[in-house]
């Protein structure tokens, strides 16, 4: 078995697409005609998005996001961490945490996206 997707529920695909795009410099490879599900390229894993308005006509009943409190985060790893959350700033994400340095060896920095969500902008382990 392959985790395939990583699918967070928005209220604007084709501009939280947009975002991604500039913000973390990822490549749209798909934007349904109907623009309640795209996709973005991330290595082996796709990271999609679907409208909550869609959720909700198919029965479910997605919650809303917590920056305060999250119950996930996704992570992009950089060897130049300042660089990309500079650029993450610039293109409309919130800062939450500046860059780090861990005790493991590693820096670290958090924004959230204009859906709430949390994103950790970190270099490798031992990379700092």
């Amino acid at each position: 078995m392959q985790l395939r997707y990583t699918i967070l529920y928005v209220k604007d695909v084709p501009s939280t697409l947009s975002f991604y795009e500039r913000a973390f410099s990822q490549t749209r490879t798909m934007l349904h005609e109907g623009g309640d599900y795209g996709e973005l390229a991330t290595g082996e894993t796709k990271l999609a998005f679907s409208s909550l308005e869609l959720m909700q006509s198919i029965g479910k009943s997605p919650g809303s996001t917590e920056s305060q409190s999250p119950c996930f985060e996704i992570a992009y790893e950089t060897t130049d961490v300042r660089s990309a959350l500079d650029l993450a700033i610039e293109a409309g994400a919130t800062l939450v945490q500046d860059v780090e340095e861990m005790p493991w060896g590693q820096s670290t920095s958090y924004v959230k996206d204009p859906d709430g969500f949390l994103i950790e902008i970190c270099s490798p382990v031992g990379q700092s």
